[in-house]
């Protein structure tokens, strides 16, 4: 499956689309290794679960929560199934269960849950922070491109800005980084990036919201490391030596996005600890809207080593 998976990839539709095998089971297409990964890209993990969810769902019922959790890194050379369990059907809000399996063992597992839409209910919402029209944002391959031009970068970073390059050329997903991370008066640090999946038609809501959740996972647990001062590529205890998402939530509150126009995600790390950060994100339309809450804990370790383990007692 390998080399056809990384073209695969390169289109957002394949990249998300399963296989029905029966009422509630499905299988995965394609699947993405990204450079210098554990395993399969989780955005497309959680995308294809979900795409497996909504087709086991009453159409006037629609996803406004999500929350998964990654237990073992999946191979992109094997299938997925996903198992759909429907756990509750209400007059109002509808739960379904999916489990991820690979090589017989559970690698992962999402409840999401579905609501007939009250849009007469009264609304509110954080506004969304001033900064840069996409237009006006360099892509990440530009960024990169001119990392690479600069005369006094070492081999080993060079090497690490060529794979980023060319895994950001190949993704479905364009990224902008709008302006540097800000910095408020009481420290709180918040990255902001531009992202728009690149060259696609204007789907229907319940798609819009697979790929919204493919995208939010992106540049996300990422930024609690950096929120630190780690550094992705190079040597040393100021550089990551490993991350990995352990699980991940999405609140939606809107239908009316179009994940082709683009997206702004605010990003804030509020704590790291214990091998561990947790991020939080606002997803909103150029316009302004806020449509999705995003939050994320996972395995941010720094190159440094812990004291060693005690030796066992053979007695005990």
């Amino acid at each position: 499956m390998g080399d056809s998976n990384q073209v695969e990839h390169e289109q957002i539709s394949t990249s998300l689309e399963v296989e029905q095998l029966d009422v509630n089971l499905f299988r995965s297409k394609s699947l993405w290794l990204p450079v210098r990964a554990r395993g399969v890209f989780g955005g497309q993990v959680i995308s294809q679960a979900l795409v497996s969810a909504t087709n086991c769902v009453n159409p006037a019922f629609g996803l406004h929560s999500l929350h998964c959790y990654f237990l073992l890194s999946a191979s992109p050379s094997t299938p997925i199934i996903y198992h759909v369990d429907r756990v509750r059907q209400g007059r109002s809000y509808t739960t379904l269960f999916v489990k991820a399996v690979q090589n017989g063992r559970t690698i992962f597992v999402l409840m999401c849950s579905f609501q007939k839409p009250e849009p007469w209910q009264p609304s509110h919402q954080w506004p969304m922070p001033k900064v840069p029209s996409p237009e006006n944002c360099e892509l990440e391959e530009t960024r990169y491109n001119n990392l690479l031009a600069s005369a006094t970068i070492s081999p080993g970073l060079k090497k690490g800005y060529q794979d980023a390059l060319a895994e950001r050329t190949r993704s479905p997903i364009a990224i902008k980084r709008a302006g540097e991370h800000h910095i408020e008066a009481d420290g709180t640090v918040t990255y902001m990036y531009w992202m728009q999946a690149r060259n696609i038609p204007k789907y229907e809501p319940p798609f819009q919201k697979c790929i919204l959740s493919y995208i939010s996972d992106m540049n996300f647990i990422s930024s609690a490391s950096k929120t630190m001062g780690l550094k992705r590529f190079g040597q040393g205890p100021n550089t990551v030596s490993m991350t990995s998402t352990l699980d991940h939530s999405i609140y939606f509150y809107s239908d009316d996005f179009d994940c082709g126009d683009w997206l702004l995600h605010v990003i804030n790390s509020p704590r790291t600890g214990s091998g561990r950060g947790v991020v939080h994100g606002r997803m909103y339309t150029r316009d302004g809207t806020l449509v999705a809450v995003t939050s994320q804990e996972g395995v941010v370790r720094a190159n440094v080593r812990g004291p060693a383990e005690p030796k066992m007692d053979a007695k005990l």
